[in-house]
């Protein structure tokens, strides 16, 4: 009797070791549906298996860098204030040898005659002017050069306007006294048929 009942239960245990077993190998080879194959193992490609130091030492030197935000807060901070734009700054002055100051322009040119009248022709056209340089009389209408050296410009009730031909200057001459005497300006007058006026005294 004693023999029936361990062949039985050797039997009941061959039958409970071959369903475990049965759903052991099939879990093996099914995992979570996923069908496990074999492959070969091929290693990662890495450049330097190394540590990278220079990538540790920049991940260590970095800071952080706030943007202005409270991230504990749901308000946003107000813009921030315009730049003002700096004035550019002054150059300083070198300390150096004075510069000379500027020559002053030269003085007008002066005319070596006295304009003591003038004269109009009896058609109207221009006037001349009456000049005395020492004992000489000249007479000289708009335009015309005066002794190779002053074109005459206009000639005017109390003023003369000459230019100088050698620096292009102008200048003015007053209308002086009468520096000849009346007969001698009516002889003008009369011997080219010229009304001639001067400054009354």
């Amino acid at each position: 009797m004693k023999q029936k009942h361990q062949v039985a239960l050797l039997a009941v245990l061959l039958i409970i070791a071959g369903v475990v077993w049965y759903f052991a190998r099939n879990d093996d080879a099914n995992l979570g549906g996923v069908l496990m194959v074999a492959q070969k193992y091929t290693p990662i490609e890495i450049e330097s298996q190394g540590l990278h130091l220079d990538s540790l030492d920049r991940a260590r030197k970095t800071e952080y860098k706030s943007a202005g935000r409270n991230i504990f807060s749901a308000i946003a901070p107000p813009p921030p204030a315009p730049k003002k734009d700096k004035p550019a700054p002054q150059p300083r002055e070198v300390p150096g040898p004075k510069q000379p100051p500027p020559t002053p322009p030269p003085p007008p040119p002066t005319l070596p005659a006295k304009f003591f009248g003038y004269g109009t022709s009896p058609s109207g056209i221009g006037r001349r002017a009456f000049l005395l340089d020492g004992e000489d009389v000249y007479i000289v209408a708009e335009g015309e050069v005066f002794l190779n050296r002053f074109r005459i410009l206009s000639v005017g009730n109390a003023s003369l306007e000459f230019e100088e031909l050698s620096s292009g200057r102008r200048g003015k001459a007053p209308l002086e006294e009468q520096a000849v005497g009346s007969g001698q300006a009516a002889g003008i007058g009369q011997a080219t048929g010229q009304t001639v006026a001067g400054p009354t005294t």
